[in-house]
């Protein structure tokens, strides 16, 4: 389809590419939203970075590439004698202008992620032990480090915190859930809010992160309703002395026809997609960057079992779902219980909502109710009470001591789910290989969720740990460069938070660090290009 109306064409980031062209020092026209069927030029305009995904992790690498940079605090005395050493012998400089590999050496804490377990330590001191210290940072805001970037998202500026169930608390910290330079308990305070425990609801986070970007002025660089359907590769050729041809663009496709016949270089990415307009259209564009930074959490595809039957309307995926069918009261009269499937949180949740609300509850999971590695395990008792209750139903109210399958609650540790039936029965089979069949009113399958990164080559199987695989945040996470948060399989393709194993709010803030310390380390050689009279390289307007 072709956009020729200058009003539409420039409806997603018109008045994005004027502030664009003053910071770059150029004359823009258009944004480069373009025809589907037509190759970009260079007179089009490439962004130094595209973030795909607002939710927190988009937002704290936004706040540090819009030029806030983290100060050791000239009181501050970090309880780590060692990192305190390091830290002083640099006090003159932003964490970001920092060797973060010598900052991070011998730091431990519940990352794999060195900078984040580094970030953590300075924004969070000794907060497993239980310590509540300050910050030793202070932030400043230097904007001649401004790297000009535009966040993309499908709702508003705090991400899936938007769409969580509102019922249940987050499992961390209000403190530990909050973005540098805004402290969550002032804003809390100041918003009359009456935060009643340290663990607060999903809208109240989800209010703060929409606030945060507001009042930190990085508004101009978000745009919301975007939905991306295509990453790619922008490549050129080569002629036989070694010169790339600058008007000679080539798609991945024209790649694949052509390839061991050209010598070809990668240049930059083009990413596409569409905004949701007001009317509901859709209004397609074409955007052209340096760097993309993947930022997009884990909330897209929810984890299926893969079994007969799983596509059956009475079938869930989704928490919200099953909010939304409990608060209609289509439960009420059932004599059937509710079949959850699952052995997280979130599947905790769904089980509380319904015993809360008088639903007998059935709940399969394939684990050991001694499993080590279940997450009740890691919850301090005092602190998450109510996932303590589950766990504890879950030992005790086993199907082996309670015969009575329609009681409240009944678990069934260690079977698997074979198939649901169209007459509402599920086939389980247990560890030992016995089968039952169960009648419930409706199931749910809460077993994870796992990133959607279709808008990639392949998926994006080739950048994780184990290529050829589907990335996941615990089994496959994407591979990065530990400090600077690059994918080792793709240059110039950044990703951070759940996509690199960070599941946790205040670890994901450690890989804005790396990739804000990358860019700018990039950009300042290449102002040292220019200025010397080189152009910069190749496939940069």
């Amino acid at each position: 389809r072709t956009y020729s109306d200058t009003e539409t064409e420039g409806q997603l980031l018109n008045s994005f590419v004027q502030y664009f062209g003053d910071s770059l020092g150029r004359k823009i026209k258009r944004m480069p939203l373009i025809e589907e069927t037509v190759l970009p030029g260079d007179s089009l305009l490439t962004l130094p970075v595209v973030i795909i995904g607002n939710g927190p992790s988009g937002i704290c690498l936004s706040y540090l590439l819009s030029g806030y940079r983290p100060y050791l605090s000239p009181e501050a005395i970090h309880p780590n004698p060692i990192l305190h050493t390091k830290l002083e012998e640099a006090r003159h400089l932003s964490i970001v202008d920092q060797d973060l590999e010598y900052l991070s050496e011998g730091l431990e804490g519940r990352s794999s992620n060195p900078v984040a377990v580094l970030f953590d330590t300075l924004l969070h001191p000794d907060a497993d032990f239980g310590y509540d210290y300050p910050p030793v940072l202070h932030w400043k805001l230097e904007q001649h480090h401004y790297i000009p970037h535009i966040v993309l998202g499908k709702g508003p500026p705090g991400g899936a915190w938007h769409s969580m169930e509102g019922s249940m608390l987050t499992i961390s910290f209000g403190d530990w859930m909050e973005l540098p330079g805004l402290s969550f308990k002032e804003w809390a305070a100041s918003k009359r809010r009456n935060i009643k425990s340290d663990r607060v609801m999903p809208e109240e986070i989800a209010c703060y992160y929409k606030h945060y970007v507001k009042v930190m002025g990085l508004q101009k660089n978000f745009r919301d309703n975007v939905y991306i359907t295509s990453v790619s590769r922008l490549y050129r050729e080569k002629d036989d002395e070694g010169r790339s041809h600058q008007n000679e663009d080539i798609s991945t496709q024209h790649l694949e026809m052509e390839d061991g016949q050209k010598s070809l270089i990668k240049r930059n990415w083009e990413v596409r997609g569409y905004q949701r307009a007001t009317d509901g259209s859709h209004v397609p564009f074409c955007l052209f960057a340096e760097n993309v930074a993947l930022a997009t959490g884990t909330f897209d595809s929810p984890g299926r079992l893969q079994v007969e039957g799983e596509d059956f309307p009475f079938v869930l995926h989704s928490m919200s779902d099953f909010g939304a069918a409990v608060s209609k009261g289509k439960f009420r009269g059932k004599a059937d219980p509710v079949l959850i499937v699952g052995a997280g949180l979130t599947a905790a949740d769904a089980v509380l909502c319904a015993y809360n609300n008088n639903i007998p509850v059935v709940h399969v999971f394939r684990r050991r109710v001694t499993d080590t590695s279940l997450i009740f395990k890691q919850l301090p008792k005092k602190l998450y009470p109510e996932y303590h209750k589950v766990y504890h139903m879950m030992c005790t109210q086993s199907h082996t001591v309670d015969s009575n399958q329609h009681s409240a609650y009944t678990s069934f540790p260690e079977h698997n789910v074979l198939s649901f039936k169209p007459e509402m029965k599920c086939v389980l089979q247990s560890a030992s290989g016995l089968k039952k069949i169960l009648k419930f009113s409706v199931a749910l399958v809460l077993i994870g969720s796992h990133p959607n990164l279709f808008f990639l080559k392949d998926q994006g199987h080739s950048i994780g740990h184990h290529s050829n695989q589907p990335i996941t945040c615990k089994g496959n996470p994407i591979e990065i460069d530990p400090y600077t948060y690059e994918c080792t399989k793709e240059a110039n393709l950044f990703a951070l938070g759940p996509l690199v194993g960070d599941n946790f709010v205040r670890f994901l803030k450690g890989g804005a660090l790396g990739i804000a310390r990358c860019l700018a380390i990039r950009q300042k050689k290449k102002h040292e290009l220019i200025e010397s009279g080189d152009g910069g390289g190749d496939g940069v307007p």
